[in-house]
């Protein structure tokens, strides 16, 4: 009887040793797009969250807590596309920030407020980034169309 319970307890740590390994391998895998990355813009350092699903994408900054002065949020798309944006869910203004393939700033809508969804905002040229930033930050910083962002 003993030896049943040891088999038993063995197969169980087993199974829950397999368990922890699969889930731990997909929140490395799912932070390491979405957790913090470093960004330099003008020379200026930014942590941001990177949005690269469709599902974080879409949910955006909508209902996050207010950024920090050195915070933003990068939507990276898989293919160049026009990218339009709104203020769904949003609490705090944004500069958001249109960039090429190649991370050459092509527009910027500065202060839009989240007034103003359901409107949405971007060039009607291909785009294949978008940084969110708080409002005021581009001209506090300097940001101009032209610009290029490393990350």
């Amino acid at each position: 009887m003993k030896k049943h319970h040891v088999i038993f307890a063995a197969l169980l740590v087993a199974v829950l040793l397999c368990v922890a390994f699969v889930y731990g391998s997909r929140v490395l895998s799912s932070s390491a797009s979405g957790g913090m990355h470093t960004a330099v813009l003008d020379g200026k350092t930014l942590h941001v969250e990177i949005a690269d699903t469709d599902a974080t994408r879409e949910l955006g900054l909508g209902g996050h807590a207010p950024l920090a002065p050195d915070q933003g949020m990068l939507f990276v798309f898989q293919q160049d596309g026009v990218n339009k944006f709104w203020m769904k869910g949003m609490t705090f203004p944004l500069d958001i920030i249109w960039l090429t393939g190649d991370d050459n700033i092509v527009y910027i809508q500065p202060d839009l407020s989240p007034a103003t969804y359901p409107n949405a905002y971007g060039p009607d040229t291909p785009t294949r980034y978008v940084l969110e930033v708080n409002a005021g930050y581009a001209q506090q910083n300097g940001v101009k169309v032209g610009d290029h962002l490393q990350f």
